[in-house]
C-alpha cells in the first residue's frame, strides 16, 4: 500500500495536478503508518490546495498503472496546519465515501536542518518464530507533546537473525526530535511475519542526547524489554540488547549561511563540445563562430554575470572573468575535435568532490556554482540524476543553459519544478540545487540568475 500527496490547482477552465512525494510502500497492512515525512512550504496568505491518493501496489516494480486506486482525499494546507491533526474519509471513483480514513499530521520545523546518521544493531533477541528464527525490524517513535508518537523510521527486515546489523539510515533532527534533545523517543523491536500481524519482540525508549553518546566511535546500548513478559516471568531479564553502533551528525549550512559568512563563491563553466552541435566550420553549428556577430554560446557566456572567477585551465584555473572564459573557449575552439556521448555527470561530481571537501572542513567559507552550456541531448541521464542527488547534500548549486533548439525535456526533469528529482534508486534530492534556462527564451535580454532561488 502507498500513499502520494499531489498539489492541486484550480485555473479558470481546467484542474492541474502535479505529484509532491510518495511515501513507501507497506506490504500486507490495512491499518499502515507511514514513515515518509513530506516538507510543504505554507503561505499564510494563499490557498494551498492538497489531495491526497492510496493506492494497492500489486506489481513488483510498485507503478501505479497496474495499481488499485483505495481512495483519495482533498483539503487544504491551512486546514492541516489549523487542525494539526486532520482525519477525512478516503473517497473512491464517483467521490463516494468507504469505510477507510486518513489521517495527516502536521508539525511546524524548526529551522534545524542538520541530519544524523544512525546504525542499530542487536543481539540476543527472543525467538518468535518455530521452524526458523525471527526477522526482525526496528521502529522509532517521536513522542510529541499531546502525548501522541509519530513514526519517524522503520529500519528493513533482517531475516531469520537473532543478532541483527540493520542498515545506517539518515534522519533530520527535526524530524527525529523537532530540534529538542531531551524528547523522549520510543523504539520497538518486531518480527515480521508475511501476513502483516508482526510479533512484538520488545521496546525501550531513549533520546537524542543520549544517542549522542554513541558518536566519536562509542556505542550506546539498551535492554529490549517485553512488559508483558518482565511482569509474569521472575526470572525475566529482557528480549535481547539493541546497540547504537553510530551517531553521525551531517552538520546542513544553508546558502544564507554561506553569505553571510563572508565565502567565497568557486564558480565552474562547463561548455558542451560534443558532436550534436555541429562542426564548428560550419555555418549551421552552434560553435561557428561568426566574424561579425558572436554564437549563442558566447552569447550565453557573456549574458552571466562578470563577478566571479571562473575554473577552466586545469594548469592555471582562474580566468579573469566572464571574458577570460571567453577568450579561452575562442582560443581552444578550432583546436578541438568535436565527439560525442554528451556526459555531464563527470564534471557535476568533479565540482561535487571540490563541495565535498569543503564541508569537511565544518566552515561556511565557500559555495559551488557550476555553470553548463549546453544543446540540450545528454546521454548520461541516469548518472546525472545519480550525481545532483548526491550533490544536493553538499554546498553546491548547478546553473543549466540549453542553448539552440534540442528538446530540452530532460533539462526540465533535472530542474525539478515539476516534481521531486529522485536518483534510479529512488532517492529523492535532499534541496533543489538546479536551475534550467533555454537561451532562446532570453537571448535577446539579459540573464539574471537568482542564488537564493537554488
Amino acid at each position: 500500500m502507498e500513499i502520494e500527496i499531489v498539489y492541486l490547482e484550480k485555473s479558470l477552465m481546467k484542474i492541474l495536478f502535479w505529484q509532491v512525494d510518495r511515501t513507501e510502500v507497506i506490504r500486507t497492512c490495512i491499518n499502515p503508518i507511514f514513515s515518509k515525512l513530506f516538507t510543504v512550504d505554507f503561505y499564510f496568505e494563499e490557498v494551498q490546495r492538497l489531495r491526497f491518493e492510496v493506492h494497492d501496489i500489486s506489481s513488483s516494480h510498485n507503478g501505479l498503472k497496474e495499481a488499485d486506486f483505495l481512495g483519495g482525499m482533498e483539503c487544504t494546507l491551512g486546514q492541516i496546519v489549523s487542525q494539526r491533526k486532520l482525519s477525512k474519509s478516503l473517497l473512491k471513483q464517483g467521490n463516494t465515501a468507504g469505510k477507510s480514513s486518513i489521517t495527516v499530521i502536521a508539525e511546524e520545523l524548526s529551522g534545524n536542518d542538520d541530519y544524523v546518521e544512525l546504525s542499530f544493531s542487536a543481539r540476543k533477541l527472543d525467538d518468535k518464530d518455530f521452524f526458523s528464527k525471527s526477522d526482525p525490524f526496528l521502529e522509532i517513535f517521536r513522542m510529541n507533546d499531546d502525548a501522541t508518537q509519530q513514526l519517524v523510521h522503520r529500519t528493513e527486515v533482517v531475516m531469520n537473525n537473532l543478532n541483527p546489523a540493520w542498515k545506517s539510515f539518515k534522519v533530520s533532527v527535526n524530524s527525529l526530535c523537532s530540534g529538542d534533545q531531551d524528547r523522549r523517543l520510543k523504539c520497538i523491536v518486531w518480527d515480521w511475519d508475511s501476513n502483516g500481524k508482526h510479533d512484538f519482540i520488545g521496546e525501550f525508549s531513549s533520546t537524542f542526547k543520549e544517542m549522542r553518546g554513541a558518536m566519536e566511535g562509542r556505542q550506546v546500548q539498551w535492554e529490549c524489554i517485553n512488559p508483558k513478559y518482565k511482569s509474569k516471568k521472575k526470572n525475566y531479564k529482557n528480549s535481547g540488547i539493541v546497540i547504537l553502533n553510530l551517531c553521525k551528525i551531517h552538520k546542513m549550512h544553508s546558502f544564507l549561511d554561506y553569505i553571510m559568512g563572508g565565502c567565497q563563491i568557486q564558480f565552474t563553466v562547463a561548455i558542451d563540445f560534443t558532436a550534436s552541435n555541429g562542426y564548428p566550420r560550419n555555418s549551421c553549428s552552434l560553435h561557428y563562430i561568426h566574424p561579425y556577430q558572436p554564437n549563442e554560446y558566447l552569447k550565453a557566456l557573456v549574458a552571466v554575470s562578470h563577478d566571479f572567477a571562473i575554473n577552466f585551465n586545469e594548469d592555471n584555473p582562474e580566468c579573469a572573468g566572464i571574458q577570460g572564459v571567453v577568450e579561452a573557449y575562442q582560443n581552444c575552439l578550432p583546436k578541438l575535435q568535436l565527439y560525442g556521448p554528451t556526459n555531464i555527470a563527470p564534471i557535476i561530481q568533479k565540482v561535487a568532490k571540490s563541495a565535498s571537501e569543503e564541508i569537511n572542513t565544518k566552515e561556511a567559507s565557500q559555495y559551488f556554482i557550476l555553470l553548463i552550456l549546453t544543446d540540450g541531448v545528454i546521454t548520461d541521464m541516469a548518472d546525472t540524476r545519480e550525481a545532483i542527488v548526491h550533490a544536493s547534500h553538499l554546498p553546491m548549486s548547478v546553473i543549466i543553459v540549453g542553448v539552440g533548439n534540442a528538446d530540452f525535456s530532460d533539462m526540465q526533469m533535472l530542474d525539478g519544478d515539476d516534481g521531486i528529482l529522485r536518483s534510479p534508486k529512488g532517492e529523492p534530492v535532499l534541496r533543489d540545487i538546479v536551475q534550467f534556462v533555454p537561451f532562446r527564451n532570453f537571448k535577446h535580454v539579459s540573464l539574471i540568475f537568482s542564488l537564493f532561488s537554488l
